[in-house]
């Protein structure tokens, strides 16, 4: 073994487990190796971009300097598998599994209902596995029992770079806080653990048990690895060499292989490719790991010196370790800034891996808008690079200048100089650095950042700059930049007022973005901003004045003063989220339904041991697809090529419409209104368009191949395609709408609008897209069978009009298809009509090769065909009295639904059920589906529901603004009535004890403090000049419809339970709530069964040809309705064995279950129940109800928005699963948040989506959502007509998200009222619209993007008056 090591054979361990490769592709990574030839299948991919966090793994590897053993978090799908040479892999399933017990991370995320769809759950757990274990080996204080030593602001930053789409994070910190030992345990939320009333004590005892001395059953570095020191590879075995001094890299470089082309990657952590994405092939890789001079971090008098090899979290660790002992005071200065900023660069997974060398690389050669390049210009770093000629030395303007670095070029190391402080102790330096960012804890590129660094002085009454250095970066132009003009400007100057002004004037002069950069004007303004907020609080105005713009701003002789031992007192770390309450009240009536049951494999989904479809092991001889896609919104295709005759490497075929077998159709999704061809044809007719599926031996072969791809076009004698909505009205491009879909019109327009006091007339509004962001992309395999048939394993919601929509294409039956669909890995709507496309490509290309195909589409293209959420066009005149309430209402509605139907005929209806929340008088509409040349919208989690509920909110806002009203009085006068209830909603309105609102609407308002709160902010507005608060309390209506939907219950012959339906479990905890119902239903023979039913019940995988008419999961309503469906079937089965339980119980005085079902067997009584669930007519559809409060604070200077608390109630009737329905509402409206307030869904020209990667399209994370998130589950009672007095929460909660934008809108109020005040607003301050959504340049622009200039001309007016 130790004989291995020194050969030069890659050698690694994954849990434990040795693995030896005598040949590999280098260019495989880890990610690739482990779910391909691997049984661990926990990481899975979810972006190939070091976004997401789905991949993570722990590395463990020896430190041979140190002598001891590092354990750190990495990116699987960046970290390349020769890297890993002598290195430990641990993943989620080998940290514990169902065969060797969980670990208490995934006994702990499951019992605080963590895991929801669970496709990043995996991911989660090691991430935060890693900040624990490191945690554990800090020399910290020892903590009590069943503690680490980590804090609860680091196991909640442990998870900063992991998304989840489902969950709304707020249960995934609790989980991670529960091992924190400063953790207030009372601060915890709802948990399957302990009972509120618990002591303390006894709630610590609950958890399941953490020691770090018995973390794993297997060491993270193996002894076998300890054995042997890891030798470098051999490089004639494998193209990767392993320098070991500088004088080797160049003999490396200068070698004939470079000299005649080969080829060469230079290699740290290979995390550039998750933004530069790679599709050439290298002939050479070279590690510059183990050169010493690259990974050196050491420091003296002169200066801190970094290897380019260093990463950026050990360059932290560094800074950090530093600062505490050894430091200057202006050392300690910039080592604090430095690692405060660099802390929000990436995330820490891919911190662990970048090195600081590349990012400054990525900088120089791309122009990559690099952190650490702004940070080192600012502070003067000179930079060593070697080239072909010799050693170059320097300046980084010089670096950054210099003709781009080529292949035989490496940046060796940098030096941060340091200041020589002088021996006058008036003088001062000062450091800081700024980002603008869509992420407070990074993960996200700036829109701008800067680092400002300077010497001064007291002069008299005044602060002298002797001298400034201020850098730029990321607002718009290749290279970050100094502003030397404005430099020379300052340097000997005394700060004042007109200094200041002079010097702003000249910044946005000198910093100006380059044409084509989004959203320049913002960009400008934070540069403003910036050097505004560094030296404001220096100039000659007192700081009560300056509205505690001081925050923030440290001086060296603070700093070095903060501590008599000299280190930097950094007080208690803030945690991201504070205390938060859950309440939830659980019924018995019907028990084990409404107990807040943890989900059905939530431990399983930690662990990663959950089988997604991606996760079944690819059958012998499979292959791998990709969709070749048009980048033209309407042209001919010529021809596809890849710039010479033959396929690429490793492509099998090429398949087209032409494929497709006589008797089929050019079908790849079907609904009830029409089909969507699979492929274009001879013309591609939008940006997106499918026109060919590349076939290869593995799906990255497929991928690059398709990448690779030429499409020529012809756009001659083609009209010009049809991209807004004005040019589809233009030319009359309309879908119909069904009468029976098009909605009712309410009351008498005409007559509303006469009786009105005041009306607003053609105002106009428009919405956009979104992306369903589920972290399991589209995915499918398709397997042939025997006599023509075809098995397909699809990640679908619907299962049943998938295998239609297969058999329609290749022109078969459909009992030839079977569609199977255990669980989905996220979908909102996105894997219904979207999935179908993707397994039709794969069984049409199975069907010609008679091979199975398979796919899992990359997130780029993911985004690009997906479609998402519809945009819209609105235009609505309104009429209402002076007290605000509302006589008459009409909208013009233009929806952009794309190429093709979808289900886009019934997004009218669904907008305008939300927009009747509430009494409009009179309603009317004129609403048109519009066919334009972009991808088809589809189904997104309330489609149209979430604009027409926040279309009423904005008209609300509207109405407010005119009249100088509060919108809350507003709100308050147009809610319903009863009887205004019925007559907007007719028959759905149920009685008048359903109608919930008022009640909950009255409820909020006191759990909340609302009319307290809103006092407080008025009062913190009127002190605050930079900081605005805003408050809003917004009510909900929604409009749920059950759908037919079957259910079979079978009882095996040891008494367990097995039940099929027609809903797929997606992560909303749909088969927890039908096992619960179940054991329920099964429970009525003996109510005394119910607990032990519960443990024989298992719910399996969805078959199209097991269990038919399954229908779409979709409209929050499958669960119940496949609860109600499995209610009838153990009705029929109890009504079978009643009988004979009686018998049996004459007979021997009692009867257990098992022995019920063992007679019942002998008896050959049919123990399987089938049934198809028919919602009555009458009663189908009904109201959900709900409200939320919420208030958020604005930073005026950067646009930022912090949601500082969200109080929700909301109306589950009595809920199935509370704890199922709390983790649903917390989702939703996170979802929802991304939609308000952060996701940008942007095209180009063509309408081709250039939001199309983690790096470009941002989804709330765990520092965006309420720091204070309050729920409560309402039990409203009984509800006759409902399945057990049971509602709907998948969807409805994500409109209460509209809150937070409302609550946005009032802080900006408050930010133009005071522009108002100082007389520098000539529009209205209250009548403004707001954009979704509403991001930092969005805010930013409606506070006014020279606010700052305009702060400052009042005060020089007050000083000359």
């Amino acid at each position: 073994m130790e004989e291995t090591l020194k050969n030069g054979i890659l050698v690694f361990a994954v849990n434990g487990k040795r693995y030896e490769l005598p040949s590999v592709d280098p260019s495989t990574t880890l990610l690739q190796f482990l779910r391909t030839e691997t049984c661990f299948k926990s990481p899975k991919l979810g972006c190939g971009e070091g976004g997401c966090g789905a991949c993570v793994v722990l590395l463990s590897k020896y430190d041979p300097q140190l002598k001891q053993v590092e354990d750190y978090s990495v990116s699987s799908c960046l970290t390349l598998l020769c890297s890993l040479n002598g290195c430990g892999i641990t993943t989620s399933d080998g940290l514990g599994n169902t065969k060797g017990g969980f670990h208490s991370i995934h006994e702990r995320f499951a019992g605080f209902h963590a895991s929801q769809c669970g496709y990043c759950t995996p991911g989660m757990c090691m991430s935060f596995f890693s900040a624990l274990i490191n945690a554990d080996k800090a020399n910290h204080t020892d903590p009590s029992a069943g503690f680490s030593k980590l804090t609860a602001s680091e196991a909640e930053k442990s998870i900063a770079g992991n998304l989840c789409r489902c969950t709304g994070y707020r249960p995934i910190a609790d989980a991670c806080k529960t091992f924190a030992a400063d953790v207030d345990i009372e601060d915890l939320g709802l948990n399957s653990f302990w009972k509120k009333e618990d002591s303390r004590d006894m709630k610590v005892s609950k958890l399941p048990p953490y020691d770090p001395s018995k973390n794993l059953n297997f060491s993270t570095f193996p002894r076998f690895l300890k054995s042997e020191p890891a030798a470098y590879l051999d490089s004639r075995k494998y193209p990767w060499d392993t320098p070991a001094s500088v004088d080797e890299l160049r003999s490396f470089l200068q070698s004939n292989l470079a000299e005649n082309g080969a080829r060469i990657k230079l290699v740290v952590g290979n995390t550039g490719t998750g933004y530069y994405k790679e599709t050439q092939r290298y002939d050479r890789y070279i590690d510059l790991r183990y050169i010493p001079e690259l990974s050196i971090i050491r420091f003296d008098h002169i200066g801190i010196e970094v290897g380019a090899a260093v990463t950026i979290s050990k360059l932290i660790s560094f800074l950090k370790e530093e600062n505490k002992i050894n430091l200057s005071s202006y050392g300690k200065l910039v080592s604090q800034k430095l690692t405060q900023h660099m802390e929000k660069i990436a995330s820490p997974f891919v911190r662990n891996s970048a090195s600081v060398g590349g990012n400054l690389v990525m900088a120089q050669k791309h122009g990559f808008p690099s952190d650490i390049a702004t940070l080192f210009l600012g502070l003067g770093a000179t930079i060593c690079v070697m080239t072909s000629q010799g050693h170059e030395k320097l300046t980084f303007e010089e670096f950054l200048a210099r003709p781009l670095l080529d292949s035989r070029s490496v940046l060796l190391t940098l030096l941060i100089p340091f200041k020589k402080e002088g021996s006058s102790t008036c003088s001062k330096f000062l450091f800081e650095t700024y980002r603008a960012s869509p992420r407070p804890l990074g993960n996200a590129l700036a829109y701008v950042h800067a680092a400002f660094l300077a010497d001064v002085s007291s002069h008299g009454n005044g602060i002298l700059i002797n001298d400034i250095q201020l850098a730029f970066g990321a607002y718009g132009t290749k290279h970050p930049t100094r502003a030397k003009q404005v430099e020379e400007y300052l340097t000997g100057k005394i700060l004042s007022i007109n200094v200041l002004s002079e010097a702003l004037k000249l910044i946005k002069q000198a910093v100006v973005p380059e044409d084509g950069t989004t959203h320049p004007d913002y960009r400008s303004s934070m540069v403003v901003s910036f050097l505004f907020k560094f030296l404001f609080c220096f100039t000659n105005v007192g700081p009560m004045i300056s509205g505690g713009l001081l925050n923030g701003i440290t001086l060296v002789e603070e700093v070095s003063e903060s501590n008599k031992d000299g280190c930097i007192s950094e007080g208690k770390p803030h945690t991201l989220l504070s205390s938060a309450k859950q309440v939830v009240e659980s019924s018995k009536e019907y028990h084990p339904v409404g107990e807040p049951m943890k989900k059905i494999g939530a431990s399983m989904q930690a662990s990663g041991e959950a089988v997604y479809v991606d996760d079944i092991p690819s059958p012998p001889n499979c292959l791998y697809g990709a969709f070749i896609y048009s980048t033209r919104p309407l042209a001919r295709v010529k021809g596809v090529h890849f710039g010479y005759n033959s396929l690429p490497d490793g492509v099998a075929a090429i398949i087209t419409f032409k494929d497709i077998p006589s008797g089929g159709a050019n079908v790849g999704s079907k609904t009830i209104f029409a089909p969507e061809p699979l492929f274009a044809d001879d013309l591609a007719r939008y940006a997106g368009d499918r026109i060919a599926f590349v076939v290869a031996e593995s799906q990255r072969s497929a991928d690059v191949a398709a990448s690779m791809a030429i499409v020529e076009y012809d756009t001659e004698n083609i009209d010009s395609p049809i991209l807004t909505v004005e040019e589809a009205v233009q030319k009359s491009s309309f879908f119909q709408v069904p009468p029976f879909f098009y909605p009712k019109q309410v009351g008498d327009f005409s007559k509303g609008m006469t009786e009105a006091d005041h009306k607003i007339l053609s105002a106009e509004t428009r919405l956009g897209s979104q992306y369903y962001f589920y972290m399991e992309t589209q995915t499918a395999l398709a397997v042939p069978d025997e006599d023509n048939c075809m098995v397909v394993y699809s990640s679908s919601q619907c299962p049943e009009f998938t295998g239609s929509a297969i058999a329609s294409c290749l022109g078969v039956p459909e009992h030839n298809i079977r569609v199977v669909t255990r669980r989905v890995g996220g979908g909102f709507g996105g894997k219904a009509v979207k999935a179908m496309i993707v397994s039709t490509a794969c069984a049409l290309a199975a069907l010609k090769l008679q091979l199975p195909v398979r796919m899992y589409l990359n997130r780029k293209t993911d985004m690009i065909m997906a479609g998402g959420r519809h945009p819209m066009k609105i235009t609505y005149s309104v009429g209402f009295k002076s007290n605000g309430k509302i006589t008459a209402l009409h909208l013009d509605l233009l929806v952009n639904a794309g190429i093709t139907e979808d289900i886009s005929p019934v997004i009218p209806s669904n907008f305008i059920g939300a927009l009747k929340k509430y009494d409009w008088g009179a309603l009317s509409f004129d609403v048109k589906v519009c066919k334009t040349n972009l991808t088809s919208k589809s189904a997104m989690r309330g489609p149209g529901e979430v604009q027409g509920s926040y279309i009423a909110e904005a008209i609300m806002e509207h109405v407010a603004s005119v009249l100088s009203l509060e919108v809350d009085s507003v709100r308050n006068q147009n809610v319903h009535t009863f009887e205004s209830l019925k007559l907007f909603y007719e028959d759905c309105a149920g009685d008048i004890g359903d109608y919930t609102l008022p009640g909950i609407i009255d409820t909020l308002a006191t759990s909340s403090n609302f009319v307290r709160r809103t006092e407080m902010i008025e009062q913190y507005n009127q002190k605050n000049i930079w900081k605005k608060r805003g408050i809003s309390r917004v009510p909900l209506v929604y409009e749920s419809v059950q759908r037919p939907t079957p259910g079979k219950v079978s009882i095996l012959s040891d008494g367990s339970v097995v039940v099929e339906v027609g809903g797929i479990e997606i992560g909303q905890g749909l088969w927890t709530k039908v096992k619960q119902m179940t054991a329920y239903g099964l429970s009525l023979i003996e109510s005394s069964w119910s607990e032990e039913l519960v443990e024989k019940v298992r719910v399996i995988q969805a078959d199209t040809l097991s269990l038919v008419q399954g229908g779409f999961t979709a409209g929050s309503t499958t669960s119940e309705s496949s609860c109600e469906a499995v209610r009838l079937c153990c009705k029929i089965l109890v009504e079978r064995l009643t009988p004979l339980k009686k018998n049996l119980q004459e007979q021997n005085g009692s009867v257990d279950w098992t022995t019920l079902i063992y007679q019942a067997k002998f008896q050959a009584i049919n123990l399987s129940a089938n049934s198809y669930y028919l919602p009555e007519f009458s009663s189908m559809k009904y109201l959900n109800y709900g409200a939320a409060v919420s208030e958020v604070e604005i930073d005026i200077l950067t646009g930022e928005t912090k949601i500082l608390q969200t109080d929700i109630i909301y109306d589950c009737g009595q809920s199935l699963n509370p704890a199922v329905d709390m983790g649903q509402i917390e989702g939703a409206f996170v979802q929802g948040i991304g939609f308000f307030m952060l996701e940008e869904y942007l095209t180009n020209t063509d309408g081709l989506v250039v939001t199309d990667s983690t790096w470009t399209y941002k989804i709330p994370t765990i520092d965006t959502i309420p720091k204070s998130f309050n729920v409560q589950v309402l039990n409203s009672g009984h509800h006759e007509k409902r399945v057990l007095s049971s509602k709907a929460s998948g969807e409805p909660p994500l409109l209460l998200a509209s809150s937070v934008h409302c609550a946005t809108r009032a802080a900006i109020k408050a930010a133009r009222k005071q522009l108002k005040l100082w007389g520098k607003l000539d529009e209205s301050d209250t009548d403004f619209y707001l954009d979704v959504p509403a991001t930092l340049p969005v805010v930013k622009t409606q506070c006014g993007l020279n606010y700052v200039e305009k702060y400052l001309e009042t005060l020089l007016d007050q000083k000359s008056s």
